[in-house]
């Protein structure tokens, strides 16, 4: 698009945030460290707003909890960036703005990602059947003509989405969540060692 554009003023023309200030956007639902949420997040870099739907990484972290979760974060995060470099290589379509697209022009982008998704499954060689519900999809780029919401739910809405403590309290839950993991695995991978080393050394 003509103009200078960061990640931050094309965030603040993002549908899917203007989707979630109008509780427009899907249902979700999850459990970290004993907390229910109904919102999704996004991993995102250190420029982003400290949103409750963003999880960023921690600069400079401190301590085996913090550096365990940075690490775990930026690799999930650059899985996704390659994951749309892969689909970006593959179809034309998908390098350009989709900000002024029509319809139909979004529907041939959410098919590009569907034949992907069957490529790989058809290049497949483990025999694994893969289940993924493409209908489901059909969800995510529906265009709502109705009337927005009341002003005042509105603000509510994104002042909600903006809470920094909110934002700040899902980090600390994941970071435990994700320590939580990493033990469990640790100690699990430390009995098998003992026993194969019990197992060698008789």
């Amino acid at each position: 698009m003509p103009g200078s554009h960061n990640d931050i003023n094309v965030l603040e023309r993002s549908l899917i945030f203007l989707e979630l200030s109008e509780e427009r956007d899907p249902p979700v639902n999850y459990t970290v460290n004993g907390h229910d949420y109904t919102m999704g997040y996004y991993l995102a870099d250190g420029i982003y707003p400290k949103w409750r739907t963003f999880v960023k990484t921690i600069p400079l972290p401190r301590g085996n909890k913090n550096k365990k979760f940075a690490k775990a974060q930026e690799s999930a995060r650059k899985d996704v960036e390659r994951a749309f470099v892969v689909l970006q290589q593959r179809f034309a379509i998908i390098q350009g703005p989709s900000q002024m697209f029509k319809v139909s022009k979004l529907t041939i982008m959410k098919a590009c990602a569907i034949l992907h998704n069957m490529i790989i499954e058809d290049e497949c060689d483990d025999g694994d059947n893969l289940n993924f519900e493409y209908d489901q999809l059909d969800d995510l780029l529906e265009l709502s003509r109705d009337h927005t919401v009341e002003f005042t739910d509105f603000i509510e809405r994104h002042l909600h989405i903006r809470d920094s403590l909110a934002h700040h309290q899902l980090q600390e839950y994941l970071i435990e969540h994700q320590w939580l993991i990493f033990s469990t695995i640790s100690e699990d991978m430390l009995y098998f060692v003992t026993m194969f080393w019990l197992l060698v050394s008789n």
